[in-house]
């Protein structure tokens, strides 16, 4: 194997291999960490920020970024709860037409008016903020799931695994379907490696844009719905650098910042990677869950340095 090739596998498969490790470690360190119920737990707390990164993997591989999900992800729960005291129907619609409908303007803003996704985004992240402590009387409002079936759907268990984390595994199926194996996961690619270039060869260059935000908008707005009933309400202090831990978990997982390469299994192990250690902080007992944001950080960094490494190694 020669230096291009170990890089490519590095960078494609480098954070299931850490995650191994850890795995690994976790297991030969702690009697309490390679149990069904903490394997469980990792499994299920990873589910909802694996829906709203996936999304992200989108969005980043096209060369762009959303800031706004954390902030979608807290409305969409709040819009579930509110919306479950009218069905099952409205509960699960209602977030997904209005964090949809964010993502589209969003889209069609960055796609026609040529402004940065940095700036577009965070200015949506602010809006959904302020959206949402609107509906919420400033965060003193929480209001309470409503309809057992939509409760149902957050907190039902096959083989001891709630039905979003189901849900997710699907999403990310259908997801690496989507990327590899169809015109516009192509077109994604093509747009993040040399926008310009994609252009000449005739990818409607705006038009995937305008889909991957609103792609982006939906899954972030799934999750929030997903977790409100989970949780049996629409918490409004949930969500706060949510947007950062989905970058993260994308950039872990091999995707580069710079777009034009990455996928969703890549993204999946960064989730999990970050789910298993924060779960190894809490078995040491005398860390602070701080302590995993600093880990978090430094792992990323070091990520980042790598990939910007194996992508000299690659020329």
């Amino acid at each position: 194997m020669n230096r291009e090739q170990l890089g490519r596998l590095l960078q494609h498969h480098g954070a299931m291999m850490v995650l191994g490790m850890l795995v690994v470690v976790g297991t030969l360190g702690f009697d309490s960490f390679a149990t069904p119920d903490n394997a469980a737990s990792i499994v299920v707390s990873s589910s909802f920020l694996a829906v709203v990164a996936i999304g992200m993997t989108f969005v980043i591989i096209s060369g762009g970024i959303d800031l706004s999900v954390g902030s979608l992800f807290v409305l969409g729960g709040v819009l579930a709860a509110f919306g479950s005291q009218y069905g099952f129907a409205v509960a699960l619609l209602l977030p997904l037409a209005v964090c949809g409908l964010v993502g589209l303007v969003q889209g069609l803003i960055i796609a026609r008016t040529g402004l940065a996704p940095f700036i577009v985004t965070l200015a949506g992240l602010l809006g959904v903020r302020g959206m949402m402590l609107t509906i919420s009387n400033e965060g003193a409002t929480t209001y309470l799931v409503k309809n057992p079936a939509f409760a149902a759907l957050g907190q039902g268990e096959i083989l001891g695994l709630t039905y979003p984390v189901y849900l997710t595994i699907a999403l990310a199926l259908a997801a690496m379907v989507l990327l590899q194996r169809t015109g516009f996961g192509q077109n994604v690619y093509a747009i993040g490696g040399n926008e310009q270039a994609a252009a000449l060869m005739g990818v409607p260059v705006a038009r995937t844009k305008i889909y991957v935000y609103l792609m982006s908008g939906l899954l972030a707005g799934l999750a929030g719905a997903l977790n409100a009933a989970r949780l049996s309400s629409g918490v409004t202090i949930l969500g706060i650098g949510m947007e950062l831990d989905a970058i993260a978990a994308v950039v872990i997982g091999g995707t580069l910042l710079t777009g034009g390469a990455g996928g969703v299994t890549g993204t999946v192990a960064g989730v999990l990677l970050l789910g298993v250690i924060q779960s190894l902080i809490n078995q040491v007992g005398n860390l602070t869950s701080s302590i995993q944001q600093v880990v978090s950080g430094a792992f990323l960094a070091l990520v980042v340095v790598a990939q910007r490494l194996l992508s000299k190694a690659q020329r």
